[in-house]
């Protein structure tokens, strides 16, 4: 099982050598110095890091197709090398000063994303993650509607009260029917008071994966005149494959460049390393809100540093390396390489739904499968059951995640009582080829909950 991991690890670590090599040389012209590194002791540090590399065994199996449970997907073996290389210099983004090659690198990489979306022109860069990232998009937002009420979804990342409670600005959750989506009639309930200054749409959430009607939301805001921040941190790369999802989906993300700004992590569906967050804005001139003076920072260019248009002062420079050097490999195209990858862990996932549909020991949603590549399900038997099923799956290798729901989403005659639901994330595009081992460990592992085979 590690064989297939140690093969990619190694990859990395070829490309790494390489890359040092021509790193090194650009370099030459220097004079030679004494590291402080080299004084100490090689025996001793080699001995420490087997220890750590001994203490990072105690951890799940990420980087495995028989781990379906968070939203976790290995980088890609540039990503790990790039990232690395970029180590050897350890650029900080803040300003060119810090990061100067990096800079230009993360902006032409935002650039890529931006046009994944449909911008041209935009305003944006790379964050710590998607926390941070969606706290830029509110504080611009609460700047642009001073005094206005932020709404999300129910479903929304629990995040997005979490930072209006930081930035001072008023918070209200709208709630979301059974299937996963904000409810629009609640929506409009909270706009006719007449204070909401934007309002945020999840495009997959991270329950269950929903996308809120966006191309809906779109048309209250000719209404009532808020800003649309759209939260894609997990979704959003789902543009790239649009024509592949359902009906709802598909009109929500054909309208996401009409949004005010929009997040994305490429450290989930972007095979990038933690920590690798995205946010952009369409109106360029909400930079304004960023101004500031820095008498010790921006001093060796009149260019754009990125520390004038983001929050965050010291960021790693080595994320945007290894975006950049992953989107040289795997363009954000249509048709590409990269969006197979996707297709494949959406078919994945409505493979595995649609076997999960006709198990008698489920039951599925009511809304239907799985919007993108989010599936749940409920296991009939006592309120233990998930828990067991997971355990029992854990057992056998296969590592799932349990999520709370509320009952009548599986039964309209049930309560709104949340019970406890087995959940899969099939993101990585080898789930498709393993589904077969993924589904025979799981069965086994609710044949011995349940006592009933499938």
């Amino acid at each position: 099982m590690i064989a297939m991991s140690q093969r990619q690890w190694e990859k990395s670590a070829e490309l790494l050598r390489e890359g040092l090599k021509t790193l090194g040389g650009e370099f030459d012209e220097l004079p030679e110095f004494e590291p402080f590194a080299a004084t100490e002791k090689p025996e001793r540090a080699a001995e420490i890091l087997e220890e750590t590399a001994r203490r990072l065994g105690d951890n799940f199996p990420y980087f495995h197709p028989l781990y379906a449970g968070q939203m976790l997907k290995p980088p890609h073996p540039l990503a790990h090398a790039a990232y690395a290389l970029a180590m050897a210099i350890n650029p900080n983004n803040h300003a060119l000063d810090g990061g100067r090659a990096s800079s230009a690198m993360e902006i032409e990489a935002v650039g890529g994303i931006a046009q994944m979306f449909g911008w041209k022109e935009h305003l944006g860069h790379l964050t710590s993650g998607g926390t941070f990232a969606n706290l830029e998009a509110l504080w611009v937002a609460g700047r642009e509607r001073p005094g206005r009420r932020i709404v999300a979804s129910e479903q929304a990342h629990y995040t997005h009260n979490r930072i209006s409670a930081v930035l001072g600005q008023e918070f209200t959750a709208v709630s979301a029917g059974a299937d996963g989506r904000m409810d629009l009639n609640a929506l409009e309930a909270q706009l006719k008071r007449g204070d909401v200054g934007t309002v945020v749409a999840t495009l997959g959430t991270t329950a269950i994966g929903s996308v809120d009607a966006l191309d809906e939301i779109l048309v209250l805001r000719e209404k009532y005149g808020f800003r649309v921040h759209v939260d894609a941190a997990y979704g959003g790369y789902f543009k790239l494959i649009e024509s592949e999802l359902g009906d709802g989906a598909r009109l929500a993300f054909g309208a996401i460049a009409e949004a005010d700004s929009i997040v994305v992590d490429p450290h989930k569906h972007g095979l990038q390393p933690y920590g690798c967050g995205c946010v952009l804005f369409r109106d360029v001139k909400v930079g304004r809100h960023y101004k500031h003076d820095s008498p010790y920072t921006y001093f060796t260019s009149k260019e754009l540093h990125l520390g004038e248009i983001s929050l965050e002062c010291s960021r790693a420079g080595a994320s945007a390396v290894a975006l950049w050097a992953t989107m040289q490999l795997l363009p954000l195209v249509k048709g590409g390489e990269f969006a197979e990858g996707l297709s494949a862990g959406r078919r994945a996932a409505l493979e595995f739904e649609k076997r999960l549909a006709a198990d008698g020991r489920c039951e599925m949603m009511r809304s239907g499968g799985p919007e993108l590549d989010i599936v749940v399900w409920k296991p009939r038997g006592d309120s233990d059951a998930a828990q067991r099923i997971f355990d029992c799956a854990a057992e056998r290798q296969l590592h799932l995640a349990l999520v709370n729901l509320p009952e009548n989403w599986f039964d309209a005659a049930g309560s709104d009582e949340h019970v406890s639901c087995l959940r899969s994330v099939l993101m990585k595009p080898e789930h498709e080829a393993w589904l077969g081992d993924i589904w025979q460990r799981l069965d086994a592992a609710t044949a011995e909950v349940t006592g009933r085979k499938g």
